[in-house]
């Protein structure tokens, strides 16, 4: 029987099958520069919530109070131009897109939600003469059953050929609770253009404006993560947005396991966990996770060997007829390398 390597023997196999890999790969080519887009035109009109003196701005509004209660607020509609317009307004639930922007719903499908509380009265269709500013007053009514929590809602006006909406942050009296988790977490990409794609979902009654982390492990790297930072998202209540995060550290030939972790404030932070395989595209990435199994597994076959040899040493040291279990160690070899094929992740 020829001799079995030792753990260098081992090491030097290993590191020559991976130097090959690594040999194959090759660096993605650079994206070219996109022009700037032009800047948009003013708006022929404008709305947005009323102030109590010029000057002062409010990005949206802020109504709060206890179910049953009648809430009360003013839109402002500017016309700075020499022509007419007629605007008409609505109330409209808001919401998140599937990638977490905020949007509202079309008026073909009405609203169902904290949208059907607002009312304008006698006032839903305002004339805007030349160079003029209107002031319009609307109601939210909170029905008596109306849960505790954030019910995310907007103001529509809608003219000639445009559409503003101004955000109305509504939250009903009652128990607040932040809850967040994270789901079907997914990579994809190599090199400096990996991404780990990944599910936010907000399962408390407030919106959360959440942050996330990166951390990963590993079989022949220690992969660098990401700190925490802030996502450019509101998560509204009972929504969910699928994200991605940049990972341009991510090494380009291992196995790794991530783990997500995302925070929120008053809400407990949330994990979650996925392997995957990392190399590079084409042919060449192929090739190279092609070497890295076989690195595995021809690094498993002698171990495996090894662990053999030495128990039939031990038999036959203790006077054991080496024969006897030949046939069983045999099959329980190959129930062990199915298994290690089965995995695909070396330990």
């Amino acid at each position: 029987m020829p001799p079995i390597p030792g753990r260098r023997g081992r090491r030097r196999l290993g590191a020559a099958l991976l130097a090959a890999a690594a040999a194959l790969y090759g660096a993605p080519a650079a994206a070219a520069d996109e022009p700037a887009a032009p800047a948009p035109a003013a708006p022929a009109w404008t709305a947005a919530p009323a102030t109590a003196r010029p000057g002062s701005a409010r990005p949206y509004f802020y109504l709060a109070g206890p179910a049953g209660t009648v809430l009360e607020d003013r839109l402002t509609l500017d016309n700075p131009g020499d022509r007419e317009y007629t605007v008409t307004l609505r109330g409209a639930d808001a919401d998140n897109a599937p990638d977490g922007a905020l949007a509202v719903r079309p008026a073909a499908s009405g609203a169902a939600g904290a949208g059907s509380w607002i009312s304008f009265g006698g006032s839903a269709t305002v004339k805007l003469p030349p160079r003029t500013r209107a002031v319009v007053p609307f109601t939210v009514t909170v029905p008596p059953a109306a849960p505790p929590g954030d019910h995310p809602a907007a103001v529509v006006a809608a003219g000639p050929g445009r559409e503003a909406g101004v955000r109305i942050h509504l939250r009903v009296g009652g128990p607040a609770v932040a809850a967040l988790t994270v789901e079907d977490v997914s990579v994809r990409g190599h090199g400096a253009a990996t991404t780990v794609d990944y599910t936010l979902v907000n399962r408390g009654n407030v919106t959360l404006t959440p942050e996330l982390a990166l951390s990963a492990e590993g079989t022949l790297h220690e992969p660098a993560g990401r700190p925490a930072r802030a996502l450019p998202v509101e998560l509204l209540p009972g929504r969910r947005a699928r994200l991605s995060e940049p990972w341009p550290d991510a090494p380009a030939l291992d196995r790794v396991a991530l783990t997500l972790t995302a925070t929120a404030p008053g809400a407990a932070p949330a994990t979650a966990e996925a392997r995957a395989w990392l190399a590079p595209g084409g042919t060449a990435g192929l090739a190279a996770g092609a070497l890295l199994t076989l690195a595995g597994t021809a690094l498993a076959v002698l171990l495996l060997v090894r662990a053999r040899r030495t128990r039939r040493l031990r038999r036959a040291g203790d006077g054991l007829p080496a024969r006897q279990d030949a046939a069983a160690e045999d099959e329980h070899a190959h129930e062990l390398t199915e298994l290690t094929e089965l995995t695909g992740a070396p330990r």
